[in-house]
């Protein structure tokens, strides 16, 4: 049997990552913060927007059924 490996493989494939990490313009300390609690405002002023619709919804469909 043969054997075959892929060291040469591996190795020129984390050189190459490595070479594409270095092209990454990371966001600063400042923009990440921002960034982040956009994130978060978003996502909370979305779930309570959410709340709301499922609340009305409730109510109206418990007015409808009690007819």
């Amino acid at each position: 049997m043969s054997e075959t490996t892929n060291a040469p493989a591996k190795e020129s494939w984390f050189k190459g990552l490595s070479k594409e990490f270095k092209k990454i313009l990371w966001p600063s300390k400042v923009t990440l913060f921002k960034e982040s609690a956009a994130v978060a405002i978003i996502t909370i002023a979305l779930g309570i927007i959410i709340s709301l619709i499922d609340w009305v919804v409730k109510l109206g469909l418990d007015k409808i059924l009690a007819i």
